[in-house]
């Protein structure tokens, strides 16, 4: 666990404690290396002609899939590609069609990367018993995120309430989808709630919303290899793709930064030490 961020969220005096802890998807609870959104984006821009590197894929994710789409096509690089390819600049209706065959083939792949992560279902037991609730969000589509809520739910974690971008009229960077769990959950003030996840975007989700943003490396997006392909990594290999991408989720403004949700637990006192001592100083 590292600290990487002076900034606290407003209303810490009234939190008293963490009450809720709001989770992503790919790459924080299933899926390890989020690969499932990379491979199927790659696919379909192989598909349309422009081929992407899997670093460029990976550089909006987070976001909901159409907006990634519409980031990718932005990128001038591949907005070059493209227009090499199909003689002019991408517009949105190539952003639309581009989205419609991407979400068949990510159902399709959905399955395959769907396995839960070494920790997820310890930690999310151990918060049920201290009665903390937990909740989710994602760039997934409503359909999607149901059918990994469905498989999770087999194996052992099955947050208390799901949104996607769609249940809310936007997502990621917008808060909104945390705003709508946090009135599901009954939760306030929005320090009392922790939003963890594996990207740039999922820690401006949680600033925006007033909530303490945990980034998660090891496991997610922003070192992007399976676990198999991860632990193969020599240790002076592994420990450089974890500082890179604990640096830029440090950049992005988490307040701590974690290797997996397995770590959360420390994480969690150390928050509830800084609301108690508000808590403290604020009764002074």
């Amino acid at each position: 666990m590292s600290a990487v961020s002076l900034s606290v969220p407003a209303g810490i005096a009234r939190a008293g404690q963490v009450k809720a802890v709001i989770f992503d998807w790919a790459g924080t609870t299933v899926d390890f290396g989020s690969l499932a959104p990379v491979r199927t984006l790659q696919t379909v821009f192989e598909q349309a002609q422009c081929p992407v590197t899997e670093s460029e894929a990976r550089a909006s994710m987070g976001l909901p899939k159409l907006d990634h789409i519409r980031s990718l096509l932005a990128e001038p690089q591949v907005a070059a590609r493209w227009a090499m390819a199909h003689g002019s600049r991408p517009q949105e209706e190539d952003a639309g069609r581009l989205y419609q065959q991407f979400v068949p083939l990510q159902f399709s792949c959905l399955a395959e990367y769907s396995t839960l992560i070494p920790g997820v279902a310890d930690v999310a037991e151990k918060l049920r018993q201290r009665g903390i609730r937990i909740g989710s969000t994602t760039g997934y589509t409503r359909a999607m995120l149901d059918l990994l809520v469905e498989k999770s739910r087999r194996v052992g974690y099955e947050p208390d309430v799901n949104f996607s971008p769609e249940d809310v009229g936007g997502g990621r960077p917008h808060p909104y989808m945390i705003f709508e769990a946090a009135v599901q959950l009954k939760v306030y003030p929005l320090a009392a709630i922790v939003k963890v996840g594996d990207t740039p975007a999922d820690i401006e989700e949680g600033l925006n919303a007033g909530t303490w943003s945990v980034g998660v490396a090891a496991t997610g997006n922003m070192v992007g290899l399976s676990q198999s392909d991860f632990e193969t990594l020599s240790p002076t290999g592994r420990q450089e793709r974890i500082a890179e991408a604990r640096a830029a989720l440090s950049t992005a403004g988490a307040h701590y930064v974690i290797d997996s949700v397995a770590e959360l637990e420390p994480v969690l006192a150390a928050i509830n030490q800084l609301l108690a001592a508000a808590a403290g100083k604020a009764a002074q």
